[in-house]
């Protein structure tokens, strides 16, 4: 055949035995097996225009590769995990952080499959699961604890992972984060300027590593001013949006209200925002409120609050281009990003 869509005579022949098969595009394009399977799995010895035609005849007649036969002819699954909990928030990272694995994993070969767990579980049976049962060939995951078992695990197996999220337990291995502890002191510095007094923060769980860093940050602004913080104890951004609001709402009617406050998430700046609002008090005009979020909606629900964008969708694009790289056989300790708040402009001043 010469023609760049196979005759449809010529299809359905091919195609007479059911599943769209190698031999299929193969006899379609005029080529051997090994060349359209060299040309499907981007082979460096096969020509761009070869590898486009293969792959325009591979969709057209709907071929998809059996992963079981892959398994066995390479040793490999094509396939990353994505393990993340099940209770995000609304305005979490998990759908833009997907979205950002997907703008890039949609040109490789790899496929993403996701491996849910809650709270309630111990984190580290989903990546041994996932290990033991050879089920993918790398692992994404997230919620990074200082000395992380799940970092320790996958470090000892020598199989290969990035997280979303640093560790302090002197193991080198990738990651990409944003920098909480920087934003943390641009928040207070914004607030102190603001001229705001009475601070505080609704802070990650203490267990993960980001609310090390946010916390640290946020302390030691606060004491380059000479300033003490007003203490969020009750609740982290882990809670339900009703126990958020129902612990400032306790702070804003006891004797140290808030008049500036700093949030971890989406989710708890709006239960903060409802909190305030509730006791008759306006935003920007008694009480200030930074935020960091992925979504450019919390600046629509209300114009005047300073909120600094952290990319979800960003971390994903560079997470997926990092395990790749690892599987592939580069030192993972390279791989290693850690991402610079971005001050934004201060909203009008009411």
């Amino acid at each position: 055949m010469t023609s760049d869509k196979p005759a449809t005579i010529e299809m359905k022949a091919a195609l007479k035995s059911g599943r769209p098969r190698l031999k299929d595009i193969a006899f379609l394009s005029g080529m051997s097996i090994t060349t359209v399977s060299k040309a499907l799995n981007d082979a460096a010895d096969i020509s761009g225009k070869t590898k486009q035609r293969v792959q325009a005849i591979a969709k057209q007649i709907g071929y998809r590769p059996n992963r079981a036969g892959i398994r066995l002819r390479t040793g490999k699954t094509n396939v990353i995990c994505l393990i993340l909990n099940t209770e995000e928030g609304a305005m979490g990272m998990t759908s833009p952080l997907v979205n950002g694995i997907s703008d890039i994993i949609g040109t490789t070969n790899y496929h993403l499959v996701v491996k849910p767990y809650d709270l309630s579980q111990d984190p580290l049976e989903a990546v041994k699961y996932v290990v033991e049962t050879g089920a993918a060939d790398g692992i994404i995951m997230s919620r990074t604890e200082p000395n992380d078992n799940r970092v320790k695990y996958l470090n000892d197996a020598g199989f290969p992972f990035v997280s979303h999220g640093r560790t302090d337990m002197g193991i080198e291995h990738a990651y990409y984060d944003f920098d909480n502890g920087s934003y943390a002191k641009l928040a207070v510095q914004y607030l102190i300027n603001r001229g705001r007094k009475n601070i505080g923060l609704i802070s990650p769980p203490d267990s993960l590593t980001f609310a090390r860093h946010m916390n640290s940050g946020f302390i030691s602004e606060l004491e380059n001013h000479s300033m003490l913080e007003i203490p969020i104890r009750n609740i982290s951004i882990d809670s339900s949006f009703d126990e958020m609001m129902a612990e400032i709402e306790r702070i804003m009617r006891s004797k140290h209200p808030l008049d500036g406050i700093v949030c971890a998430s989406a989710n708890s700046a709006i239960a903060a925002i409802s909190a305030v609002e509730l006791v008759g008090l306006t935003m920007a005009k008694d009480v200030d409120l930074v935020a960091k979020e992925s979504f450019e909606l919390l600046n629509r629900f209300r114009p005047n609050l300073y909120v600094i964008p952290e990319n979800f969708r960003t971390a994903g694009r560079h997470l997926l281009k990092m395990i790749l790289a690892i599987i592939d056989g580069e030192d993972p300790a390279k791989h290693q990003i850690l991402e610079a708040p971005i001050a934004a402009s201060p909203p009008s001043k009411s």
